[in-house]
């Protein structure tokens, strides 16, 4: 096995059982993965327009979208391809269900559903 599928490998075992050591705790700041597939014809533009109209509730809540976006280039391990990735910060648990099922949010929301064909969203922890 070569040097780096070696250090790859013993990366994600680490990675691994620091994951089964941490509890889910619904007061701790999440940090919310965002994977986004657009629809063709305008839905990066549609998800431009939600983007501006949930920030205010964003605010609200005191979620914090990370100011990186990314581009996923390639896949190395598996199958991934989505048109773009980015992290949002939560407070906490509640709070982001808070704003999840927040009524101003009802009237947004269609913006979002409108602008991608499917999404992936992942509640991470720092490790």
């Amino acid at each position: 096995m070569g040097k780096i599928k070696s250090a790859i490998l013993l990366k994600l075992v680490m990675v691994k059982a620091k994951r089964s050591k941490l509890k889910m705790n619904d007061n701790n700041s999440i940090y919310m993965l965002n994977a986004l597939w657009f629809k063709p014809d305008g839905g990066h533009n549609k998800y431009k327009e939600y983007m501006k109209s949930v920030s205010p509730l964003l605010k609200k809540y005191g979620g914090r979208v990370h100011s990186d976006l990314y581009v996923p280039q390639a896949a190395i391990i598996g199958e991934f391809d989505a048109d773009m990735i980015f992290f949002v910060e939560w407070p906490d648990w509640p709070t982001f269900m808070n704003f999840a099922n927040d009524p101003d949010y009802e009237s947004i929301r269609q913006l979002r559903e409108d602008a991608i064909t499917n999404s992936l969203l992942i509640r991470c922890v720092k490790i």
